[in-house]
């Protein structure tokens, strides 16, 4: 299992240590993501002074009053975590649940990673009395043959993996799991090959997360 000590040291530019292929393809996203130069473009420079002036406006003034080089200060601290806070929530979530309904399924889409920018993708679970069936769609993936594959998997909070087919393109594939969406509620897509070896590759082209009720 991933630690928490392990994941900062990473992101902190350390070795990989004990870190699985899941965990680092993650963490190299969300260092992208912060590299990002868009993420960091400074508000316009009067923005405090309108923000701080219309909370004056507002409140009887304190018998104490913070001077306003102390508030700019203070409101550029909590700017600045709010900022990576909802970077770190973006990348992490990586989502959007467009509906759950009895008999309609359970429907999210997918969003791409850096490795296929391009891709976008959806998918649709349904719960079966032999499993869930998964049906997705997803494009801008590029056909993998020849001993080059795609595979889906189900992931639960500590990062346990559950296979649940591979395909070669993304049009139309039905997916099978034997396993509670509540329990695993992230589906990723990776790419694969032909190598005796059944662990993720760690390269995730596709993933989502649902939220159930």
């Amino acid at each position: 299992m991933n630690s928490d000590d392990e994941r900062i040291s990473y992101l902190a530019g350390d070795p990989a240590g004990d870190l699985d292929a899941e965990a680092r393809a993650e963490l190299d996203d969300f260092r992208a993501l912060l590299a990002d130069p868009s993420l960091w473009i400074e508000p316009d420079v009067d923005l405090e002074d309108r923000i701080v002036s219309a909370i004056a406006a507002e409140a009887k003034p304190p018998a104490n009053v913070i001077s306003l080089d102390a508030r700019r200060r203070r409101m550029g601290r909590i700017g600045a975590v709010v900022a990576a806070v909802a970077a770190a929530a973006v990348l992490v979530i990586g989502f959007t649940v467009v509906r759950q309904d009895d008999d309609k399924g359970v429907e999210l889409a997918l969003a791409p990673t850096q490795l296929l920018p391009g891709a976008s993708g959806s998918a649709r679970v349904f719960a079966e009395q032999s499993g869930l069936r998964i049906e997705l769609n997803a494009t801008g993936l590029p056909r993998r043959d020849g001993g080059l594959y795609y595979q889906a998997w189900l992931k639960d909070a500590a990062g346990n993996l559950v296979p649940i087919g591979t395909f070669h393109d993304g049009d139309h594939v039905t997916l099978w799991a034997g396993v509670a969406l509540a329990d695993f509620p992230t589906l990723t897509i990776t790419e694969e090959q032909a190598d005796n070896d059944q662990a993720s590759s760690g390269r995730r082209v596709l993933l989502g997360t649902v939220e159930t009720k």
